[in-house]
């Protein structure tokens, strides 16, 4: 049992990561240090699917600017938003961030972890250290670009400003808009967590790692993985069911 983040596995494969520390969300070293134990239990006993959300009004307005100081008190800030960012976006799973309101600086960060992003209508999301005289230290000079492009990625980082969920979604920060982030969130996690889960674990591996080499260091690990996946209870049943004309029966295994 956590202070600050709450883990709730649930009978259909989804385990819920919900941050709880009213009234921002704000991401202080107490609560990256929860989330990140948080995430290597995911890690060490996966979910079917991960759904990552905040309160019914508000995902994470970002850093605790209260634990801001000097060089030092930066280094251990950022050395613990890398640690937690770092291992959500190790879950071998599929994750969701589900955003209502705001997702500002390091809670825009963890969304940015995330494989998907489901916002609401009214959410606003951004990375606005700039307007303090810093800049991102959670991952987003990195995992931005690589979801909207360099140009947007620094036209957002640059004037610090906040998208509302239309332009996200025009941009690709967000993949889906509705009403209810977190129910949308849940169902679209309950899919993922059915079926030949061990293989997208592989896909999540091969697309993650893949982008941070060459293309030729990417389609190596695509042939390494394409072999692993072989090993799997589910490559049996997938091939068998296909050739007799069946539905198959994944067990995730």
């Amino acid at each position: 049992m956590y202070s600050f983040v709450d883990l709730d596995r649930r009978a259909d494969g989804v385990a819920v990561v919900r941050l709880k520390r009213p009234p921002a969300n704000a991401l202080s070293t107490a609560v990256l240090k929860e989330l990140a134990e948080t995430a290597a239990e995911l890690t060490r006993d996966p979910a079917g699917a991960v759904v990552v959300t905040g309160s019914d009004k508000l995902f994470a307005a970002g850093a605790d600017i209260s634990e801001f100081g000097g060089e030092e008190e930066a280094r251990v800030v950022g050395a613990h938003f890398r640690e937690a960012l770092d291992l959500v976006a190790a879950i071998p799973r599929a994750t969701i961030a589900a955003i209502a309101g705001y997702a500002l600086g390091g809670g825009c960060e963890l969304a940015l972890a995330c494989d998907f992003r489901v916002a609401s209508p009214g959410a606003r999301l951004g990375q606005p250290e700039i307007r303090l005289g810093i800049i991102p230290g959670g991952g987003a000079t990195q995992r931005l670009p690589r979801l909207v492009g360099a140009s947007r990625a620094k036209d957002l980082i640059l004037s610090g400003r906040q998208v509302d969920a239309d332009e996200a979604l025009r941009i690709g920060l967000v993949d889906r808009v509705a009403d209810s982030p977190l129910e949308e969130a849940l169902a679209w996690a309950a899919e993922l967590a059915s079926g030949a889960t061990v293989a997208r674990s592989l896909v999540k591996r091969a697309i993650d790692v893949g982008l941070d080499g060459s293309l030729s260091d990417g389609l190596d690990l695509e042939q390494q993985l394409f072999a692993d996946v072989f090993r799997t209870e589910d490559s049996q049943t997938g091939v068998k069911a296909f050739l007799a004309k069946e539905p198959p029966q994944f067990t995730g295994r």
